[in-house]
């Protein structure tokens, strides 16, 4: 047998399977949202999320069959790549509902922030397992530190610049947990997280535009309970509760044309990618976004069963990297259709409609099988001393 179907017949089938099965409800879902539109364009985007997969799965087998080292070799200039469509898309970018995040090439709309995030996994995984074999001072704890939060705040700049808060808020979760299992002391972690909780004020009333602030009062207004506009700032919340809340336990059913996506009270737009959550539980109820959830979470432990065995610091800080993406945006894009968290421009994983989200999110899927499929050949850091949580030795 050769080495390719050696590795090919090594895959975590599981781990595929699961995430095939999310994948396909989220074309049924994404169908469900759309099929009733006028708009025969809006109405086959469930076509378009198909082809999109299948590109999805080029890159899933690719990332998987090949060793995950090159990532060694590859991070940074892959890092750079995502800073420099960032930068492009600043000055050359198409805005979609209030963020500049999309940089349009003939038919196609490309969401660099996605394809950034990717690169910035891929060289803090660099920086963390590899840096401090440059030079004596790069062991030291704090320039570690120093030099990944500065790696992640560059790009999570650039994003909040476009107006994408959603996607600049997944920064922080990955960097934290990257750093986490980077071997960083926890005393330096503290600091960092005390620091920034002090400029959350400041970002609030500084760092937002308008629209920005009102998603996070309506919300807080919702909450206690206050009265709000439901024709304006809180429609989109107001709906999506009235939704969920209606499908109850077994939902309203496939094509039931009293829901209140069919009726036009769920903005077509954002049905199909933001807020298709919503679609899907007012029509499957409360047992099938269980279904949906528990998916998720079944992936996300299979996850990180392949970073306990990884056979190197790299493998296991992809993959969690990974994990925190893919729980991040779960997190978010759950919560704001529950009122849980503000309401933002965020999809939800192998769901959601998006070529550029599901195509980069089956690519680092494909890196996490990769860590899985090359964990018992021999590496060099075998040789090399262990580390332990006070440092590097």
């Amino acid at each position: 047998m050769t080495p390719l179907f050696r590795k090919f017949f090594g895959t975590n089938w599981l781990l595929f399977a699961n995430m095939m099965a999310l994948i396909i409800v989220g074309v049924f879902a994404i169908y469900s949202a759309c099929w009733m539109r006028d708009d025969p364009e809006l109405a086959g985007k469930w076509r378009s999320q198909v082809q999109y997969i299948m590109v999805g799965l080029v890159g899933f087998f690719a990332a998987a069959l090949i060793d995950y080292r090159w990532i060694k070799k590859l991070g940074v200039p892959f890092y750079f790549l995502g800073l420099v469509l960032l930068i492009l898309t600043h000055f050359f970018g198409a805005e979609i509902n209030n963020s500049k995040s999309w940089i349009k090439i003939g038919p196609l709309s490309i969401q660099t922030s996605q394809i950034a995030i990717c690169g910035g996994i891929a060289g803090m995984a660099v920086i963390l397992a590899y840096l401090h074999r440059l030079h004596p001072m790069l062991k030291n704890p704090f320039v570690r530190l120093l030099l990944t939060g500065v790696a992640a705040t560059i790009p999570l700049l650039l994003v909040l610049i476009q107006g994408d808060f959603g996607s600049a808020f997944v920064w922080i979760p990955v960097t934290a947990v990257m750093i986490l299992v980077g071997n960083i002391p926890f005393r330096y972690i503290t600091v960092v997280i005390l620091i920034g909780t002090l400029f959350l004020p400041y970002m609030f009333f500084f760092g937002m535009k308008d629209y920005q602030k009102k998603r996070i009062t309506v919300q807080y207004k919702m909450l206690r309970g206050d009265r709000v506009d439901t024709r304006n700032e809180a429609y989109n919340a107001h709906n999506n509760l009235m939704a969920i809340g209606s499908g109850g336990w077994t939902g309203k059913g496939f094509k039931n044309p009293d829901t209140i996506n069919n009726k036009g009270f769920i903005t077509p737009d954002t049905a199909i990618n933001d807020f298709i959550f919503v679609v899907f539980a007012e029509e499957q109820g409360f047992r099938g976004a269980l279904v949906v959830l528990a998916g998720f979470m079944l992936m996300l432990l299979q996850c990180l069963f392949v970073a306990f065995y990884s056979r190197d610091i790299l493998g296991r800080l992809l993959v969690v990297g990974v994990v925190a993406l893919i729980f991040a945006h779960i997190f978010q894009n759950v919560g704001m259709n529950v009122l849980l968290t503000p309401i933002t421009g965020i999809p939800l994983p192998l769901v959601s409609y998006g070529g550029t989200f599901v195509v980069i999110v089956m690519f680092l899927l494909g890196i996490v099988q990769s860590v899985w499929i090359h964990r018992i050949e021999v590496s060099e850091e075998s040789h090399r001393p262990a580390m332990d949580i006070r440092g590097l030795r």
